[in-house]
């Protein structure tokens, strides 16, 4: 018996809705229950809370390694790690993208699979010799090791994103901007940059979150609790002994270090679609 395309469409449509019901149950779990007594997280079967807790916010955000150190200061050392670094990465990723994109140059052919095979090198692999340059270059306790990386255009993945990007630009503008006396930065700045703001929204989505995110780093090179970001911030909520933790307010501060990742993107969604299915068209 053959189904109807109207038959396909309505089970094709149930089929998502279960998937994005599995995948967001955690954000809705962990929204709820940031609203729990503590004991009531995990002992209780119900979703919504028997009573909504609002001061678990308050509570939760005067949290830290004193009575000095709150979440405001969490944030705002995230922010001054995050938007440096997204902007370093922009700048220098656009600019080696644009060379490898519209120059030749001696052992290009050899540089750029180079580059390429860096993606491949897994971060835990040179951890260790990044943490003994960073000692010795002075740097741990500060956020150098992410902003000189970032200046360094040391992230192969949003340059391969750009390249593609600009490969798809064609070179007929650059000759056209040549004829009027444009120089080679003329070209960039007023020419591929803002053909480019898909691919560079992207990019700078991207980076944004996984610096928010980055836990394992941010743990290795920042030690003192003053200069901790929101990563480290909920870590140092959670004490060696799980029955003395705040749970409610370990989600109340969870929820919190989620909203501005939710803001970003919906205000960035356009420009981030656009720049993910137009970055592959052309090899």
């Amino acid at each position: 018996m053959r189904i109807s395309n109207k038959a396909k469409n309505v089970i094709r449509h149930i089929v998502l809705i279960a998937v994005c019901f599995v995948l967001i149950y955690p954000v809705v779990f962990m929204f709820f229950a940031s609203f729990k007594e503590s004991n009531e997280v995990f002992t209780s079967l119900s979703l919504f809370p028997e009573k909504y807790r609002w001061e678990n916010y308050v509570n939760g955000w005067q949290a830290g390694a004193s009575g000095s150190i709150t979440f405001t200061n969490y944030f705002l050392n995230t922010f001054a790690l995050v938007i440096p670094v997204v902007f370093f990465t922009i700048v220098s990723c656009s600019l080696v993208a644009y060379g490898f994109a519209r120059f030749s140059f001696p052992f290009r052919k050899i540089l750029f699979p180079a580059m390429i095979s860096t993606m491949m090198l897994p971060s835990t692999v040179i951890i260790i010799p990044r943490f003994m340059l960073f000692k010795n270059l002075g740097w741990l306790d500060s956020y150098l090791p992410f902003y000189v990386p970032a200046i360094f255009a040391c992230y192969p993945f949003f340059i391969f994103l750009l390249i593609q990007f600009m490969r798809n630009i064609p070179t007929s503008f650059d000759e056209s901007a040549k004829m009027d006396g444009c120089s080679a930065m003329m070209i960039l700045r007023k020419i591929i940059l803002p053909l480019l703001k898909p691919a560079i929204f992207s990019a700078g989505l991207f980076q944004f979150i996984w610096t928010w995110d980055d836990f394992y780093n941010q743990l290795i090179f920042i030690n003192s609790p003053r200069k901790f970001t929101v990563a480290l911030g909920l870590r140092l909520a959670i004490d060696t002994s799980t029955e003395t933790v705040q749970w409610n307010e370990v989600m109340a501060m969870s929820v919190c270090t989620i909203i501005p990742l939710f803001i970003i993107f919906f205000a960035c969604q356009k420009y981030f679609v656009e720049g993910i299915t137009s970055s592959g068209i052309k090899g």
